[in-house]
């Protein structure tokens, strides 16, 4: 809903925030699609992994155990996202279609939410608003590989199988999801088509999350990959790590969501980072596990506002890759 007054018009979003200028102002506009509360999947800890970790953003110190997950066929790189309350893991299982959800202020074990509309695993990307989630990319088999396009969405709020959205620009694995709540952003990813860095992209695209619809060019990342972290303030989008063809990284780019353009340097992780996740409590981005000369049980942050190299935060439960990550309350 819009409302002018001084002759700019402004608006109320879905989620109850009002922006003056595209600035939240007046009641209760703190974002319900982050928290305090940080949760990890593990992904693979020298095995598909079901354990789940937790942490607190503000505060520096190893992870605790959550709970596990409903399958531990999969885990790779899944889509994570949360309202504030419920987190949603997306992409695991031994047909690559399993949604499944937790609260986020109590550790337990995973339940089963639905199933993607096409069943599909290892590098799919999550984000979402208070209200929708959205999961996009990842590869299903069908006599090889295939890299999707598909973007799916669920309302987090309930349980269901997911409704199509509309598709990325290209069919990828590997990809990121990032938000302010409003635009859902995806970056990089790998089309496998070759062996070689032309197979890696550096495309970041963007939806309007409480609609339907084909992803739209935002800009480009610094450098092409994939399989990398990502997280964000209700402004600013970062990512981090990732791969390319025969090489791993460690820069962290970031964006400004509200506009379209190409990412600047941020700074850097501790070392080159594959298969790590990202996530955030708005202002402190928190980078877990990952692949390096072997798996990390390593927990970095940022202070996103800033631009700078990670520091230490703690460690995970155990060493573990193809991470997932989400916030909450």
């Amino acid at each position: 809903m819009a409302l002018t007054f001084n002759h700019q018009t402004n608006e109320i979003s879905n989620d109850g925030v009002i922006t003056v200028g595209g600035v939240a102002v007046g009641g209760d506009n703190s974002p319900k699609w982050y928290g305090s509360r940080g949760v990890i999947a593990l992904g693979y800890v020298g095995g598909y992994s079901n354990r789940i970790d937790y942490i607190t953003i503000a505060t520096t110190g190893n992870a605790t155990d959550f709970g596990d997950r409903t399958t531990s066929s999969q885990t790779l790189n899944s889509a994570s996202f949360s309202n504030g309350s419920r987190g949603i893991f997306a992409g695991a299982g031994t047909n690559y279609d399993v949604i499944e959800y937790f609260t986020i202020a109590n550790p337990s074990n995973t339940t089963d939410f639905g199933d993607l509309t096409v069943a599909r695993n290892e590098g799919l990307a999550g984000c979402s608003s208070n209200a929708r989630g959205l999961i996009a990319g990842g590869q299903y088999w069908s006599s090889g590989w295939i890299k999707s396009d598909i973007i799916d969405y669920v309302t987090i709020a309930t349980t269901g199988n997911a409704t199509d959205f509309g598709n990325l620009t290209a069919g990828r694995v590997g990809v990121v999801g990032v938000s302010n709540g409003t635009r859902g952003i995806f970056a990089g990813g790998t089309d496998g088509t070759s062996n070689s860095t032309s197979a890696d992209h550096n495309t970041i695209e963007y939806v309007t999350i409480d609609t339907t619809g084909n992803a739209q060019d935002f800009g480009d990342l610094t450098q092409s990959r994939y399989n990398f972290a990502s997280c964000g303030s209700l402004t600013r989008g970062v990512f981090a790590g990732g791969r390319g063809y025969g090489a791993a990284y460690n820069n962290i780019d970031y964006i400004t969501m509200a506009t379209t353009g190409n990412a600047t340097d941020f700074g850097d992780l501790t070392e080159n980072t594959n298969q790590i996740s990202g996530t955030s409590n708005i202002s402190r981005g928190v980078f877990s596990g990952g692949s390096a000369s072997s798996y990390l049980n390593t927990i970095q942050y940022i202070t996103i506002a800033t631009a700078g190299n990670t520091t230490d935060f703690g460690d995970l439960t155990a060493a573990a890759f193809g991470t997932a990550s989400c916030s909450g309350t």
